[in-house]
């Protein structure tokens, strides 16, 4: 099938313009084009030199199209239909992952981000600039990444999860190192093949004031967290104990030198039930996903976000800017 060649919208080309400018006057590292449709890149190319450019595209069919030709650099992430900014975050690590950019890269975007997630017949033009600072590592974890589970926890609940956990991981409490486990999903086997260490901080409390993807909520975990035993939460994202041991035993399960009884009993409940267990790691704040008793997943905490920060651009004047991206 033959895709149709868009014509530069008047608002593209301002935009071309201003990320050549910002990647001149930052400078940038690179600038990533996330596109709909093809484009003239002749005319791309007229506002945006291709020595930075790096595109990335919204389905296969595309990125197959603009893969042949060859001054441009383009990031096969096969996002399927997924938001602009997990599509986003899947070509920066993919970009990462190429040795295209350096952890710690500045970023210049251009995407549809006015139209993103609107029902039209036609592609939507790039109407959106950010500016994107990558980290010194890379946190995130892709809703892709998770996909790979393949649990019976909706996605969403345990995105929700492994973010608290990465947060937990990252900051700590009041300035000191936090080790806590989560179990995610099967609930009622879980509490069958464990016991209570103290009382449950979740008793009497609605099921709204224990749902984790609140802001509030997530925030009383971090203290409960610095207590004693895993924290279980059901499928839904409510969160049901806390100071709970686990009392799973570890037959079959193989785990590196170094991990310790929490990981274990993280491993151990996976396997013995269809939970998720996420523990964090109270000396490094590591986080690891168990599934089936197995390590599936492994995220070292940030010390700061990955994207959209706040930038300062310098101004003629010698003062700072502050810049949204």
């Amino acid at each position: 099938m033959l895709l149709e060649v868009m014509e530069l919208a008047p608002q593209t080309i301002a935009l071309l313009d201003t990320a050549r400018h910002l990647a001149k006057v930052l400078p940038a590292d690179a600038v990533l084009l996330i596109t709909e449709t093809d484009l003239d890149w002749n005319e791309v190319f007229e506002h945006l030199p291709p020595d930075k450019l790096l595109v990335a595209a919204q389905d296969r069919s595309l990125t197959q199209t603009l893969q042949s030709y060859k001054d441009l650099v383009v990031l096969d992430i096969d996002p399927g239909p997924t938001p602009t900014q997990e599509r986003m975050s899947l070509a920066l690590l993919e970009a990462v992952a190429q040795e295209r950019l350096r952890p710690g890269a500045h970023v210049i975007a251009l995407y549809n981000g006015i139209g993103a997630g609107m029902v039209t017949d036609h592609p939507e033009p790039i109407d959106s600039l950010s500016l994107i600072h990558l980290g010194e590592h890379l946190e995130r974890l892709t809703s892709q990444d998770l996909r790979t589970l393949g649990t019976q926890v909706p996605l969403e609940t345990l995105r929700a999860v492994v973010d608290l956990a990465t947060e937990i991981g990252r900051e700590g409490r009041e300035g000191k190192p936090v080790g806590t486990m989560f179990v995610v999903g099967d609930t009622k086997k879980v509490l069958s093949m464990s016991r209570p260490l103290n009382f449950n901080p979740f008793r009497g409390y609605s099921r709204e004031e224990r749902d984790i993807r609140d802001r509030r909520v997530r925030e009383q975990i971090k203290d409960i967290a610095q207590l004693e035993g895993a924290l279980i939460i059901q499928r839904d994202g409510v969160a049901e104990a806390a100071c709970i041991y686990i009392d799973a035993t570890a037959e079959g399960i193989t785990l590196s030198k170094g991990l310790g009884t929490r990981h274990w009993a993280a491993a151990a409940i996976s396997k013995k039930t269809k939970a998720i267990a996420v523990a964090v790691s109270q000396s490094s704040g590591s986080i690891r996903i168990f599934q089936n008793g197995t390590v599936m997943l492994q995220i070292e905490p940030f010390a700061r976000p990955m994207i959209w920060q706040h930038f300062r651009m310098d101004t003629d004047d010698g003062k700072s800017t502050p810049i949204m991206g």
